[in-house]
């Protein structure tokens, strides 16, 4: 994997829980816990995403909750149209 140094800059009150943090979630590697960070944030982006996306379905389907038995007859009779 190509990597590419890249600088940051923090303000100094926030270095002791930088590495403090960078002990915990980067086994003491800085690297390790910006690539750590990065997938927990993007994780979070996309979580919020997909809640979006239920909220919307919910609304579109006016608060109606299917439960597994509608949702897999629903699924069969998409498929059978031609």
């Amino acid at each position: 994997m190509k990597r590419q140094i890249i600088e940051i800059e923090i303000r100094a009150e926030d270095v002791p829980l930088f590495d403090s943090l960078v002990a915990r979630y980067g086994e003491g590697d800085p690297s390790k816990f910006l690539t750590y960070a990065i997938q927990k944030v993007n994780a979070d982006r996309i979580r919020t995403k997909l809640q979006l996306l239920q909220e919307e379905a919910r609304e579109d389907m006016g608060g109606k909750v299917f439960n597994s038995d509608e949702t897999l007859q629903m699924i069969k009779a998409t498929q059978r149209r031609p």
